[in-house]
């Protein structure tokens, strides 16, 4: 058996009385995609943070390439784990004062210390790799539609040619088309790279699309995984309910 790149074991988070993991078994394997499902609040988000080390579990482990994230010198070993990884927000998290080239860069000229001449010619072969012309590495986010602040939210996240990425709701706010293009890319760029990918979504054509695996997380735990092709004849009454998007079933709309 491979060694998971990444791996949650008995995570629990709680803030106050609300527990929000409650014993979070997940892994994905080098070269895997893996994305996770669940409605608005049962723990993605939380997960995904405590997977990044922005938030500390109360109890159970996180380990990156076998080494556990929660013992020992966890501040190396996280920024070991961060300079090894890209992410691509939500809500894209560019930076609306630097242009495109010194957004996808950001990590080359202020971590790696890369002259800045050679970070913008990297950042316009990557803009590449994600169908964006040079012409827009010297404008702004603002001047740019909702799927080319995704493309170069994207293009950020490989840039550094990392062994495993987080995708936060990737095709959150854009139309079906954009949103298909979208998730073509990250397969495509996933694979170019022969990266582990995590995503958490709620969005099934872009689960379908883009894993190898899906799993769903519900009231803090993982109630269920298989290969993507088989999530929607899972068996399992809650993973059916979601799937499907029906209003009746074991869970129960949030109002």
């Amino acid at each position: 058996m491979t060694e998971p790149l990444l791996k949650l074991e008995g995570v629990h988070k709680s803030f106050g009385p609300k527990h929000v993991l409650n014993g979070v078994d997940i892994d994905v394997a080098p070269g895997r995609s893996l994305v996770i499902i669940g409605g608005s609040g049962t723990g993605k988000s939380v997960m995904l943070k405590c997977a990044l080390g922005l938030m500390k579990p109360d109890k159970g482990d996180v380990f990156f390439n076998g080494e556990s994230l929660t013992t020992g010198k966890t501040a190396k070993k996280q920024r070991d784990m961060l300079e090894r990884t890209g992410m691509l927000f939500q809500g894209g998290a560019l930076f609306d004062s630097l242009p495109v080239w010194q957004n996808v860069s950001f990590r080359l000229l202020h971590g790696g210390k890369m002259k800045r001449s050679d970070a913008k010619e990297l950042a316009i072969d990557t803009l590449k790799k994600v169908r964006l012309g040079s012409d827009i590495a010297d404008l702004y986010p603002s001047e740019l539609s909702g799927g080319m602040q995704k493309r170069v939210g994207l293009a950020r996240a490989i840039a550094t040619k990392p062994e495993l990425i987080f995708f936060d709701e990737p095709t959150t706010g854009l139309d079906p088309i954009t949103a298909d293009a979208i998730n073509d890319l990250i397969v495509e760029q996933t694979k170019t790279l022969g990266a582990s990918s995590v995503s958490i979504t709620h969005d099934m054509p872009s689960a379908r699309k883009i894993g190898d695996e899906i799993a769903m997380i519900f009231e803090g735990k993982i109630i269920w995984r298989g290969p993507a092709d088989t999530v929607d004849d899972s068996g399992n009454e809650y993973v059916d309910q979601f799937v499907h998007g029906r209003a009746h079933g074991p869970i129960q709309p949030a109002m």
